[in-house]
Order: structure tokens, then C-alpha cells, then sequence
């Protein structure tokens, strides 16, 4: 596998060029320098490097400049001899092929993944909830698993918490004790995470991990570029996203080891976004999954102004450094500079404090690893320059991209199936209306003197049917008259006379709607009906008279007891 040439050695004489070995890349990386150095230049170098040997890229476009590799660039003249001067083999401006990514859908597709796919444990993390907190949100993953509800998006979550809160004394019976407090402060923060964007993420279609590692068929590597202008912004979401990815590769990808090369190299531009404003339970899962992620063949590479701003336990993984200028003007960073110095290997010829201070743009300390994954002595280095375009692209260009992308028909358009929210307001609603009579027509009144009542035109041709239950089941028009309606799919319109006798009723039906019942519906359990085939007997048959025993006529000799008393006793005394 040919190396990616980074740039050329200009420490001495007779330094020759400076590589990136393909399968050393999985060792992650760092770029770091201050504002206008050419650190965006160096990650595009690279992500042209890593594409021309068929390794898929991923790559956080902070500033819209990173956009550039999907045109070719400007054959100028200062580049042209910067290419010559490095030894460049065959320079020519070639655009790399690109794919747009965009969590809001504006700059690129969208990307989503469902709450289900998140998972409780990594949700918790995000959502800074406490051991406490996070049972409460583990018991309401294994509800929704034990009914059967999708969890896809946010407003699911929340109405799994409702229906928690509502059952919450059986839930707390069989699956543990869940507080009122609790449920609180998960839809506290559930409401943080939708203020920051948090919708957009939650949703399907959900992103799906083979289409970060696409390759085209000339063999080159896909890359992804993820538009985070706007993300930046919103560090929670963003450390979110970052996050997802990067476990959901660890717990996909098998192990596999060193390769001659990796099978996806993650490139994040503004590191210091990410680490500075993240919640510590996320920086201290990002550290552990970068540390672990190797193995998976996938090499991660910051992007920064100044190395420590990436941790130390992660800075410490970090194999590949690409260290541009620093600007000592402030106490800090005279700090950074020292510490970008102390974590070079040493080269004799080399001053690297006072190095660090004098880099032009376009020029870096390099120390990449080399064979056996030993780095290799700092080296001031001319970057190599890209051949695609260095800086942004117009809006007209992005479009043409996007409209050729492989992957455009599968992501831009949401889809919203029916979930946990869908289910639960279906039976609410179911619920509701099993509780309450038909809706009665209302009429105002006025002291005017009433008008005559309209007569009802004829209903017309109609067919009867037959219904099981009667007086005898407490059976009423108003109380049959919505059940109908539901159980065919029609209007009170189609239905003309409800005659409800002692043990039966029957209702008419319109003719064209009649075929919607067939023979027999059961419309509920224990009320059956069933099609006739003419007009019943609506006479109304006398009500059985039920046995009671004669009544007893008075007795017109008989008189009231009257009370006496005797010898201090009670008794009664009939004349």
C-alpha cells in the first residue's frame, strides 16, 4: 500500500518527504495551530491521501471551508511550484468524491438514528441524568419492550414518561419504584436536548453505518462531510451525534486488528467545541471509545488550536501529530507551546519551542509513526497541497453534489410510522369514546314561540339489520348509533330508523352502504349484527308478566292493635 505524503522535510538539507503509513493510520491523530496557519489545508491533504487508497473519510465541517474537496481546484502558479518544490508526482486540480451530511437536512441529508437505537445507557450519559434518574429511564425502555411500543423519536419518549407517570403505582409494583421527581427531571432535560436541536437527530429513516464507508467503483473512498456550522453551536447535540458514531462503530465493527489499511478515518475540525463545552460524562465515554475503537480498524483524528485542548487521556492515543504555528503571546499560549514541545520525539537539529513560534503558513512540525509504530523524530515540514479547491463552495455547486449523491433518496425524505406516541394516543382516544353517549344535537332557545318541527324526508331504499341486545341489555338508539358508525365506517347519514325492542334491536341502512357489514359484524364483543333479509316485525310484543302472588284485599273487621300494660310488662291486646 502506497504511503500518503504529507509534505517535505526542510529541517536539513537532506530530509527527504514526510509519510503517513496506511496501516499505522489507525493510531488516530492530531492537527493543531492557530487561526490561519493551514490546518484545514492539512486535514484536506489528508482526506485526499486517505480517499486515493480507498479509505472511506468522515469529517466535521466547522467553517463551510472543508466543502472544497468535492471540486477540483485552481492550477496557480504559487501552488504549482509548491507541488514541484514538495515532489508531487502528477499534480493536477481533481475533485474527491463527497457526500453531504446535515443533522438539520439543510446543508446536506439528514442523519438520524431512533431513541431505541441510542439506547438507555448512552441517553443517560447525554441526558447527564443520575444513577437514579437512569434507572427510572432503564424501566421505561423495558415497559415499552414488554408492550410491544417503538421508541423512535423524542415525542415517543415522552409519551412512554406520561403513560409511566399515569400507571406509575403498577410500574413501580412490577418493575421497581419509579418517583414523580424523577420522571421530572428526565423530561427536564429531554426538553434541554430539544432545545438544542435534539428533534432533528431522534427520527427514521435512521442512518445507516454502511453508507459512511461507501467506496466508488474506480476504488476510491467516499467522503463524508458533516455540515457543523450551525452544530458548533449547540455543543450538547453535538457531543451527542459524536458520541453515537463513534460507539455505535465500536459495538458494530468487528475486531480485526492492524490492517494495511483503515476502514474509516473520523476527522473532527474544533476540537475545543467538543471537549471544552461537553458534559464530563461524555468526554469520559468519547476518551474510553477512542482508546478502544483501534481495534476496530478505525482511526480518529482531532482537529484544534492548541493540543491540550484535547484531554490528556486522549492526547495521549494520539500517535500522528501535525503541529502548526503558535502564536506566544498570551501566558497560556506560552504554556501550549511548551507542552506542544515536550510531546515531540526530539530532533537534534531542531528547536521545537522555538520552532513552534516562527512557522509559516502552510509549514508544520510532523512526527508521524513509523515501522513498528515508533514516531519518528519532529520534522519541519512544507504541507503538501490538496488538489481540490481551499475554501468554500456557493450554494449552486453544493446542489449539483448533493443531486448526484448515491444516497439522496434514502435519507431526505422523514418517515414517521406509527410508534409509541401514535399507539398511545390511539388508545386514548379508543378509551375516551367507550366512556361517553353519541354527541347530541343542541338547539338555542328563544323566548320566541317555538317553530313547527321539520319533518324528516323519506330515508329511501335501505336494508335492515338485526342487532343482539335489547331492553333487557340496557340498550339505547344513542348508545347503538356511534358503535355503528364505527364498525362499518360510516356516517349517521346512512342510517335511517334504530328500533330497539326487549330482547333485539334493528336499524336501517342505507343500500350502498349496506354491503360494508356482510351477512353478520361483531361490533363489539357480546353485540352481534346481523343482516336481514326483509323488514322485521315491529310490532311491539307484550312484556311477560311476571309472577307475583295475589294481591290480598283487607280485612274490614280487623282494628289496630292497641298497646296495654300489665304488671310492668308489654304486651298486645286484639279486640
Amino acid at each position: 500500500m502506497d504511503p500518503i505524503l504529507v509534505g517535505k522535510a526542510v529541517t536539513t538539507a537532506d530530509a527527504g518527504p514526510v509519510h503517513l503509513l496506511p496501516r499505522l493510520a489507525n493510531r488516530h491523530g492530531l492537527v493543531a495551530g492557530a487561526t490561519g496557519t493551514g490546518k484545514t489545508v492539512t486535514l484536506m491533504t489528508l482526506a485526499e491521501g486517505f480517499s486515493r487508497i480507498g479509505v472511506p473519510v468522515f469529517m466535521a465541517d466547522v467553517k463551510g471551508d472543508v466543502a472544497g474537496l468535492a471540486v477540483p481546484g485552481e492550477a496557480s502558479e504559487r501552488v504549482l511550484q509548491r507541488a514541484a518544490e514538495i515532489g508531487v508526482a502528477g499534480y493536477a486540480p481533481e475533485a474527491s468524491p463527497v457526500v453531504f451530511w446535515d443533522l438539520f437536512g439543510v446543508s446536506g441529508h439528514p442523519v438520524r438514528t431512533t431513541v431505541s437505537e441510542m439506547g438507555p445507557t448512552l441517553l443517560a450519559r447525554i441526558l447527564e441524568l443520575n444513577d437514579t434518574q437512569s434507572g427510572v429511564l432503564d424501566i421505561v425502555f423495558k415497559l415499552a419492550d414488554d408492550r410491544g411500543l417503538l421508541l423512535l423519536d423524542l415525542d415517543d419518549l415522552r409519551a412512554l414518561l406520561g403513560l409511566v407517570a399515569e400507571e406509575r403505582k403498577t410500574v413501580s409494583t412490577e418493575y421497581g419504584l419509579v418517583s414523580a421527581p424523577s420522571i421530572a427531571a428526565i423530561q427536564r432535560a429531554l426538553l434541554r436536548l430539544e432545545q438544542d436541536g435534539g428533534t432533528q437527530f431522534f427520527g427514521e429513516p435512521a442512518l445507516e453505518l454502511a453508507d459512511l464507508m461507501r467506496t466508488r467503483t474506480d476504488g476510491r473512498g467516499v467522503i463524508g462531510i458533516l455540515a457543523a456550522d450551525r452544530l458548533v453551536l449547540k455543543p450538547r447535540l453535538y457531543a451527542t451525534f459524536l458520541l453515537w458514531l463513534l460507539s455505535q462503530f465500536y459495538e458494530t465493527l468487528p475486531e480485526v486488528g492492524d490492517l494495511d489499511r483503515p476502514k474509516l478515518v473520523f476527522v473532527f475540525d474544533e476540537a475545543h467545541l467538543l471537549f471544552g463545552d461537553a458534559p464530563a460524562a461524555l468526554q469520559q465515554r468519547i476518551e474510553q471509545v477512542v482508546r478502544l475503537v483501534r481495534s476496530k480498524g478505525v482511526g480518529v483524528y482531532f482537529c484544534s488550536q492548541f493540543p491540550d485542548d484535547v484531554p490528556d487521556a486522549v492526547l495521549g492515543q494520539l500517535g500522528n501529530r501535525v503541529q502548526h504555528a503558535l502564536r506566544a503571546y498570551t501566558p497560556r499560549d506560552q504554556k501550549a507551546v511548551r507542552t506542544a514541545a515536550q510531546t515531540f520525539v526530539a530532533n537534534p537539529a531542531l528547536d521545537v519551542a522555538a520552532t513552534i513560534s516562527t512557522l509559516g503558513t502552510g509549514e508544520a512540525l510532523v512526527s508521524m509513526l513509523q515501522d513498528k509504530g515508533v514516531p519518528m523524530p519532529v520534522e519541519r515540514t512544507l504541507i503538501a497541497p490538496p488538489r481540490c479547491r481551499m475554501g468554500a463552495i456557493s450554494d449552486a455547486e453544493r446542489a449539483t453534489v448533493r443531486a448526484g449523491s448515491p444516497v439522496g433518496a434514502k435519507y431526505d425524505t422523514a418517515i414517521n410510522r406509527e410508534s409509541a406516541a401514535e399507539r398511545l394516543a390511539q388508545a386514548f382516544v379508543s378509551l375516551w369514546r367507550e366512556g361517553r353517549p353519541a354527541p347530541e344535537e343542541l338547539t338555542v332557545l328563544h323566548d320566541r314561540a317555538p317553530a313547527a318541527a321539520r319533518e324528516r324526508p323519506p330515508f329511501g331504499e335501505a336494508v335492515w339489520f338485526s342487532l343482539s341486545v335489547g331492553h333487557t341489555g340496557r340498550a339505547e338508539a344513542r348508545w347503538l348509533l356511534p358503535k355503528i358508525c364505527d364498525g362499518g365506517g360510516i356516517n349517521r347519514d346512512a342510517i335511517g330508523a334504530i328500533r330497539v325492542r326487549e330482547d333485539e334491536s334493528f336499524v336501517q341502512i342505507a343500500v350502498a352502504q349496506a354491503d360494508r357489514f356482510g351477512k353478520t359484524m361483531e361490533l363489539e364483543p357480546g353485540l352481534t349484527m346481523r343482516r336481514l333479509d326483509g323488514e322485521p316485525d315491529l310490532n311491539r310484543a307484550p312484556r311477560p308478566a311476571e309472577a307475583r302472588p295475589p294481591r290480598r284485599k283487607p280485612d274490614p273487621e280487623w282494628k289496630k292493635p292497641q298497646r296495654v300494660e300489665s304488671q310492668g310488662e308489654i304486651g298486645r291486646a286484639h279486640v
